[in-house]
């Protein structure tokens, strides 16, 4: 079941970027040691970069939709994979959350968000270049001194919300984001984890949409998300992070298939979607 309205510019699959250097990029004063991240996603094996990615298929029944003079300012979202997305905004500046799987790194990052510190949610070498300016804020800096922060950056304001609730993921070291666009387009990301008590109430937060994991082994599964996306209300529910980096797709079908919820949209590696 697919809702909203859709782009769809599936991208070539290729092996996995490693090893970019970069330089200039401004980040938050305070950060956690890796030390001090639990590495709880251990028995996940880690992607052979020399591996090629499987072809990635459209979703059925996707509607294609190009930009408008009426929508020109709306953010344009890549899904890469697993839990790793793109947005460039109607400003042009660029986004990347949770970088780990897929392409489309080749932009310059002016923003640079990152939920915990689980490899599979911190590479960020794969970003080819950073605007000067670009701001890198990571859980340690969004969950400072046990207070969720708040960022104007002018093109997107951010909030940062609780995420964990699991033996995965400790809600003192997890959170997840709420992005808020100069058009008023509201998107949460939920990073990893399982059902948290705010969640009961983000319908008073109207949200637009609404990206959710659900792997079921190391987060909550697809009846748990499902029942979260029931309190949340957005408009629109897109699954994510479905399946545990075993593979080089970063999506599993099935699983998005079963989630349930009122606007869902199956959105697959190599896809985008107008945030309108």
């Amino acid at each position: 079941m697919i809702g909203g309205k859709k782009v769809i510019k599936c991208l070539v699959a290729t092996s996995l970027i490693t090893g970019l250097i970069f330089t200039g990029c401004g980040k938050a004063e305070r950060q956690t040691s890796d030390d001090n991240i639990e590495e709880s996603d251990a028995n996940i094996e880690e992607p052979d970069a020399n591996t090629e990615e499987p072809t990635i298929e459209s979703s059925e029944q996707s509607e294609g939709v190009e930009k408008t003079e009426e929508n020109s300012m709306a953010a344009t979202l890549l899904y890469q994979g697993h839990g790793s997305v793109r947005i460039v905004t109607g400003e042009g500046k660029v986004i990347y959350i949770d970088p780990f799987m897929g392409n489309g790194y080749d932009l310059p990052a002016d923003l640079i968000l990152m939920t915990h510190g689980h490899y599979d949610h911190t590479q960020e070498d794969l970003i080819a270049n950073k605007n000067e300016g670009c701001t890198v804020i990571k859980w340690s800096d969004a969950l400072k001194d046990g207070e969720y922060q708040t960022y104007d950056l002018g093109f997107v304001s951010i909030e940062t919300v609780e995420a964990g609730y699991n033996k995965n993921h400790d809600v003192s070291e997890c959170v997840g984001f709420i992005l808020t666009f100069s058009d008023g387009v509201k998107a949460y990301f939920s990073g990893d984890t399982s059902t948290t008590p705010s969640m009961a109430g983000f319908a008073d937060k109207k949200l637009d949409y609404a990206f959710l994991c659900c792997d079921g082994v190391y987060n909550m599964d697809a009846a748990e998300a499902s029942e979260c996306a029931k309190a949340i209300s957005a408009k629109h529910t897109i699954p994510y992070h479905m399946e545990p980096a075993k593979d080089k797709s970063g999506f599993d079908m099935s699983v998005a298939k079963s989630f349930d919820a009122p606007g869902k949209i199956i959105l697959q590696p190599g896809e985008e979607l107008v945030l309108e």
